[in-house]
């Protein structure tokens, strides 16, 4: 991780795409951060199906 984000204030953030709350880049993210969509294994194991967004939209 760049010495920019050493600063917990300074993490980036995501917005979670199954309770659309934000979560802060970890450190277990390093690797896959630009791959990672949900704030946890249970919103994980929650996933919208495309039939739930498009009832939402």
């Amino acid at each position: 991780m760049p010495d920019k984000f050493r600063n917990p204030n300074q993490l980036p953030t995501k917005i979670c795409m199954t309770c659309g709350k934000p979560f802060t880049w970890r450190k277990k993210w390093e690797k896959n951060w630009d791959e990672v969509k949900f704030c946890s294994d249970k919103c994980r194991s929650q996933k919208p199906t495309e039939k739930s967004q498009k009832e939402t939209s």
